[in-house]
């Protein structure tokens, strides 16, 4: 289903499988803002929300995301029905889905790894930032989780904490749009919410580790109040990163920034 007042949608519009409901926007402040709202009010299950642009748009801490025309902004409404703890999974999920989707598309030219906890980077360089929200029901359960995304696929900001650079720049062919994009998306995250839904978090797990950047190599990972150097040992069951000191010690960071230990 695609809804959306006329004429103030991006075009070309895709074809979405039956389970997603598209909203489609030509300009909003925040898709992950406009979800919420969403959401609150009952909306479905893999509902969507997709923009041409974002006028205050935002990324993890609060950071702001620039968000020109020619790339692909959404936010994803989700209903998992799972413990809190879970929710975290579900930006694997989506990482993986879109990393499946790029390459697809791209084919060789772009080399899609995925940087912990939510980036997706081409040929080393950050693509894509996921934003996770969700809230909880009295019962301790979830009741929505909003996965909302950026892909650099015109542009890219030159002066990012961490290099970036756009589909464009490395190489994909000009059918590569966002409607096509968000075609391929879908079809991928249907596949993998039905896997993780039906055996649970190891198979997505295993598929993001084949990606993953900085695997047991040495990393600095930048907290709040603190920086810590070590290796990348694993990824635990639920997604957080496990990372070995020196001396065989280990800790489990569950959010936090990751760079190369230079």
């Amino acid at each position: 289903m695609i809804s959306g007042p006329s004429g103030t949608a991006p075009a070309p519009l895709p074809e979405l499988p039956p389970a997603f409901s598209l909203i489609a926007l030509d300009s909003v402040g925040s898709t992950n803002d406009e979800a919420r709202r969403l959401a609150e009010e009952g909306a479905a299950h893999c509902t969507i929300v997709w923009a041409g642009e974002q006028t205050k748009g935002r990324g993890r801490q609060g950071r702001s995301w620039t968000s020109p025309r020619g790339n692909l902004y959404l936010s994803i409404v989700l209903r998992p029905d799972c413990a809190p703890s879970e929710a975290a999974q579900l930006s694997f999920v989506t990482c993986v889905a879109l990393g499946e989707a790029i390459s697809s598309l791209a084919g060789s030219r772009v080399e899609v790894t995925y940087k912990w906890p939510n980036d997706v980077m081409f040929n080393g360089k950050k693509g894509v930032g996921l934003l996770l929200e969700s809230k909880s029901t009295p019962a301790g359960r979830v009741d929505w989780v909003i996965v909302g995304m950026g892909t650099n696929i015109e542009h890219f900001p030159e002066d990012a904490r961490y290099p970036a650079s756009s589909l464009r720049k490395e190489g994909a062919p000009a059918s590569l749009v966002p409607a096509t994009l968000l075609q391929e998306l879908a079809r991928q995250l249907e596949t993998w919410l039905d896997v993780w839904r039906k055996r649970g978090f190891g198979d997505v797990r295993a598929a993001w580790k084949q990606r993953v950047q900085g695997l047991g190599r040495a990393i600095e990972v930048r907290l709040p109040n603190e920086t810590l150097t070590g290796v990348f040992g694993d990824l635990d069951r639920n997604g957080a990163l496990i990372l070995t000191f020196k001396d065989g010690r280990t800790r489990t960071i569950t959010a936090g920034d990751v760079f190369p230990q230079s």
